[in-house]
């Protein structure tokens, strides 16, 4: 998979996106997660083709298309202290 970018630095409030791509034929989801502090990986959701799927109570959306070489997106909306993190998208 390809993610950029690969840092972003933003106030407190404000919205951040990350984008995913990958190049195999046969996957059609992107999943997305967050590392949380611990080490252990947070799920934050999945976009099934052009369907966005993120976990209730999340601050975030998950929109585009996850054919290959389409871009999915995982918006970070109202960042907060807690939002800092490292986010990891995959495809299946």
């Amino acid at each position: 998979v390809d993610q950029i970018p690969t840092d972003i630095y933003k106030e407190q409030g404000q919205t951040a996106i990350i984008y995913c791509s990958h190049r195999i034929d046969s996957y059609n989801k992107i999943l997305w997660y967050k590392q949380l502090e611990n080490g252990q990986l947070q799920y934050l959701g999945y976009l099934n083709i052009k369907n966005g799927n993120p976990e209730k109570g999340l601050n975030v959306t998950i929109e585009g298309d996850a054919n290959k070489g389409e871009t999915s997106t995982l918006t970070i909306k109202s960042l907060s202290e807690s939002s800092s993190a490292v986010y990891f998208c995959a495809a299946n």
